[in-house]
């Protein structure tokens, strides 16, 4: 994203590449230091605005009068744009919006950014609410960017039970997007992220006149080959500090089988995992910040290699989500969107149901008021006391973590069985997310609790006489 501070993390995973078959989007959502309180909510389709119009530019839109119902996680401020960042819609298809990218001067050059053109506060806005399948959301993004154009630079995936895509723009109108094989994950940081390309196969879709642009402009450094990174991408000192690292770390995690070096600028794209993945795997990713290493900011290295690299579980992680379209059970409850709010180290993620007209209020209410009881504050509050101490506090943590999920998990599972008998989907489905919304609360309470407890032995204004 890019409202303050460019950061954001996003893991992808093919139907074949996870353990019960779905297709995976995460991203974390980041901003800056300073707490920017989120909300989790549903747009019904008498709530979608007809003509759109962005707050960071002039651009405006009349929107195709069908819109779909659609979960999103805007900003709570709103004076500044939506933000919807990610979501999924009635028909089971997800969009995650967006992973700011970087870019060259070559290809700004040609096809400079569009000033009065859309950006990331308005995508998922623009196209989620309108699109029947991944292929689709590719699709109609494309034409926006070609007849509109972008005034960043951003990369974004679409998903539903049997494909995911990840697109990518390329200057002001430009862009390209490849579907992820089934067996893959990929791993993007806020680099330009696409390195092979092939313009021939049906599995990628780009800008009409692409190849052409590449050609007559001499953009390719490549003897042989389309590698995207290499034409419209950076390779910076920042790139090895800022970027590569993250890319490095997760795929060390799931493919611990290939040695890779930190500040590769060359890190592949798709990758193999050697296992199959499952939603905790991801979530152990994007909480992570160099466990095990000299890189680990709550580790015992000396400073200068602890804060050398910038790791994907960070202070400026607002929201984070795994958008989860299942094709092992009924389609009514198959797709889940897995939240959480604050630094992904110290919070659990909740999987909440699609099929609903409304959000639990602990997730929808918050407000720029500090209020524990909302799902937000109570989840940085758990970020800001845990970073004070992580070798105490991180095991009650990790215990917290797998309580909570472990009994979202049993509801999901009831529901599961439910859905095939229920005649109303939408009351099963926000009974089940409140409750998975209470749990949320009343274990962080208790985690909370714990942390306070333990911490209070270690205060530094104490002396050893008592009354």
């Amino acid at each position: 994203m890019n409202k303050i501070i460019s950061s954001c993390t996003t893991i992808l995973a093919g139907k074949k590449a996870t353990i019960d078959g779905s297709t995976l989007v995460a991203r974390t959502e980041d901003h800056s230091d300073d707490a920017e309180p989120q909300k989790f909510i549903v747009v019904e389709p008498k709530d979608q605005p007809k003509h759109y119009s962005s707050k960071l530019s002039k651009f405006e839109i009349d929107l195709p009068d069908d819109p779909l119902r659609y979960t999103a996680t805007p900003d709570s401020d709103n004076s500044h744009g939506i933000w919807a960042g990610a979501g999924i819609n009635s028909e089971n298809v997800a969009m995650s919006a967006t992973e700011t990218i970087t870019t060259n001067s070559r290809i700004l050059a040609i096809d400079p950014l569009v000033k009065d053109g859309f950006g990331e506060e308005d995508m998922p806005t623009l196209v989620l609410p309108y699109i029947h399948s991944a292929r689709e959301g590719v699709q109609r993004m494309g034409e926006l960017l070609t007849q509109y154009g972008t005034y960043e630079s951003n990369g974004m995936a679409f998903s539903d039970k049997d494909e995911v895509w990840y697109l990518e723009t390329y200057g002001g109108h430009h862009w390209a997007a490849i579907r992820i094989p089934d067996d893959a994950y990929v791993v993007a940081p806020n680099r330009l992220n696409i390195d092979n390309f092939d313009f021939g196969s049906p599995d990628a879709m780009y800008s009409e006149d692409l190849e052409q642009l590449i050609n007559d402009n001499f953009l390719n450094p490549d003897e042989e080959g389309y590698n995207f990174r290499h034409i419209f991408g950076s390779a910076t000192v920042k790139d090895t500090r800022y970027n590569d690292p993250r890319a490095w770390y997760i795929q060390s995690y799931f493919t611990p089988s290939v040695e890779q070096d930190p500040q590769d600028q060359d890190l592949p794209f798709v990758c193999h995992a050697d296992r199959k993945l499952a939603i905790e795997d991801l979530k152990w990713a994007m909480s992570s910040h160099y466990q095990n290493t000299v890189f680990d900011r709550y580790g015992e290295g000396e400073l200068e290699d602890k804060t050398l690299f910038r790791p994907v579980g960070i202070n400026r992680n607002e929201e984070s989500h795994i958008l989860q379209i299942r094709n092992n059970v009924p389609e009514e409850v198959a797709a889940i969107h897995w939240l959480g709010f604050g630094p992904n180290t110290f919070n659990s993620f909740v999987p909440f149901f699609i099929n609903i007209t409304d959000t639990p209020a602990s997730f929808k209410d918050a407000t720029a008021e500090y209020d524990p009881n909302t799902a937000y504050w109570l989840s940085r509050t758990l970020g800001t006391f845990g970073d004070t101490d992580f070798s105490l506090y991180s095991d009650m943590e990790a215990d917290f973590e797998q309580t909570t999920v472990a009994q979202c998990r049993a509801i999901v599972a009831r529901v599961d069985k439910e859905a095939k008998d229920s005649k109303d989907i939408d009351e099963l489905s926000t009974k089940a997310n409140q409750e998975m919304a209470d749990i949320y609360i009343k274990e962080s309470k208790k985690l909370l609790g714990k942390m306070v407890n333990a911490g209070s032995a270690r205060m530094k204004l104490k002396f050893s006489l008592l009354d």
